[in-house]
């Protein structure tokens, strides 16, 4: 076995009886058919699982919305992108050549990607447990030190940077109804996002408050569909 890949497994703690899962986890779809994309899905839904279990465990006075927003920030392409730069993986993929001369093995969504996908050979090598202590080893020191109110205080800003960093416009809040005396009013605003045809409504005791609310609930939705095979998925 290569050298480089003895020493990948040293550093995500397993040891694997079947090499030939490490490999494919670390083969792009430009190499060949024998690609990591399925492992991918596997890994997507591990990782999922194991860091709603420590969040689960660490927050547990939060509620369902602030437990998935922070599960959402922590699983998110970025957080991937340098967990896999940790783990020294953009020297050990295999790409095509084409993918390879343009860059790919810096690509932050070809390394997330190759991340989800060697947690899901871990998984598929080892069982839960090593697949748990893998995830623990890359996420368990920022889920220790995180504040819930750190990941939900702006959430126009955080909806804004979603979509920006999918190259999507920017989305259009209006208000559709205004409910109660002068001095006590209510508001309704709704927030759109037309390029994914997705549109959310939101309440509170000023404009603002209600902007802020829609596009939490936009955020919300989001994230829910931001699954394997999902168009909103980056």
């Amino acid at each position: 076995m290569d050298s480089r890949l003895v020493v990948l497994q040293q550093r995500i703690g397993h040891r694997f009886a079947d090499p030939g899962l490490l490999q494919r986890a670390l083969t792009h779809r430009s190499f060949g058919t024998d690609h990591n994309e399925r492992l991918e899905f596997l890994g997507d839904a591990v990782l999922s699982l194991v860091v709603s279990s420590l969040l689960f465990d660490r927050l547990g006075d939060s509620d369902e919305g602030d437990l998935t927003r922070v599960r959402a920030h922590l699983v998110r392409e970025d957080s991937l992108h340098r967990a896999a730069l940790q783990l020294g993986l953009p020297e050990l993929l295999r790409l095509g050549e084409g993918e390879a001369r343009g860059g790919g093995a810096l690509r932050a969504s070809i390394l997330a990607d190759a991340l989800e996908a060697l947690i899901g050979a871990t998984f598929q090598d080892g069982g839960f447990a090593a697949a748990l202590s893998l995830v623990q080893s890359l996420f368990a020191e920022i889920i220790e030190t995180t504040d819930v109110s750190s990941w939900t205080k702006d959430a126009k800003t955080e909806l804004q940077e979603w979509l920006q960093a999918r190259r999507l416009p920017v989305p259009t809040y209006r208000i559709i109804a205004t409910r109660g005396q002068a001095h006590a009013q209510t508001f309704e605003v709704e927030c759109a996002v037309p390029a994914l045809s997705l549109r959310e409504s939101g309440e509170g005791k000023s404009r603002r408050a209600a902007e802020q609310e829609a596009a939490r609930r936009m955020l919300d939705a989001l994230s829910a569909s931001d699954e394997p095979g999902s168009p909103l998925r980056s």
